[in-house]
């Protein structure tokens, strides 16, 4: 189960702007994702993509659910990428599938594909059911 990019997913809005294990070192950089109604609080790591994903940011975007267990978006420009198999995905964990697809998961399992670490949800609780199972309108904001 892993990220297809073959898609076409369109942005709602895109401004320009200014998982992962638990141990995994962060830059503290905090991001809202707002799915609907609801907000969730995520942190970024002290990466080279992740402050590439900060630059972006605000961004509201169309994610294409694929597998029942991850949405995704095709970014339209590469971010610098440090992929690596993780073995498993966590509920909550943000990556770059490749080097421009924006993956936010919303379900646990195991993998073999490769990612690129951004940062993951602190606190999931009501995520599964506020993506919900079709295509879903996310906004990441800094916080």
């Amino acid at each position: 189960m892993a990220c297809k990019t073959d898609e076409n997913i369109t942005a709602v809005k895109m401004d320009e702007g200014n998982n992962n294990n638990v141990s995994v070192e962060t830059a503290g950089t905090r991001v809202n994702i707002r799915i609907g109604s609801k907000t969730f609080l995520a942190t970024l790591m002290n990466s080279p993509a992740a402050s590439a994903f900060k630059t972006k940011l605000p961004m509201t975007v169309a994610m294409s659910d694929l597998n029942g267990n991850e949405k995704f978006f095709n970014l339209p420009a590469n971010l610098p990428v440090n992929a690596s198999s993780p073995g498993s995905i966590h509920t909550g964990d943000l990556m770059i599938y490749g080097s421009n697809t924006l993956v936010l998961f919303y379900k646990s399992f195991t993998t073999q594909y490769s990612y690129t670490r951004l940062g993951r949800i602190e606190d999931v609780s009501g995520l599964a059911t506020a993506v919900g199972s079709g295509n879903v309108t996310v906004t990441f904001t800094l916080q």
